[in-house]
């Protein structure tokens, strides 16, 4: 259950990091806003169900606790990032829309350092067992 954990951490931050490339592609796309982003709109449900899903090799290999609120950490700043984008939109074509835009990509920032911390985690559990 422990490499199964660690695979999903693994994956996780692959996941995060295509994100990345996902918005950078959409944000460079000359098709309209909705067909250009739907890739990383999707992509975000998917940040947001993958740590949910790692709860459960993690309670079954009895993985340190912390590594559960990390989870959840993550899955939170993804409903942030939610919230982000929906007031960047109504605030869209003003200074205060991109200034929100960029909190997007900050907290975006943020939700990678957090996979990573996990994966490590992750690692030191796999080689310690």
């Amino acid at each position: 259950m422990r490499k199964a954990f660690a695979a999903l951490a693994y994956l996780l931050v692959f996941i995060v990091v295509a994100q990345f490339v996902f918005a950078a592609t959409g944000a460079f796309s000359t098709a309209p806003h909705e067909e250009s982003f739907g890739p990383h709109h999707a992509l975000g449900y998917v940040i947001f169900i993958v740590p949910l899903v790692m709860v459960i090799p993690a309670a079954l290999a009895r993985v340190p606790g912390r590594i559960y609120g990390l989870a959840a950490l993550v899955a939170g700043l993804t409903g942030l990032q939610v919230v982000i984008a929906e007031l960047a939109k109504s605030y869209s074509g003003s200074t205060a829309g991109e200034i929100v835009s960029g909190l997007h990509a900050v907290s975006g920032l943020a939700i990678l350092a957090v996979a990573g911390m996990i994966a490590r985690q992750a690692r030191r559990i796999t080689r310690a067992s």
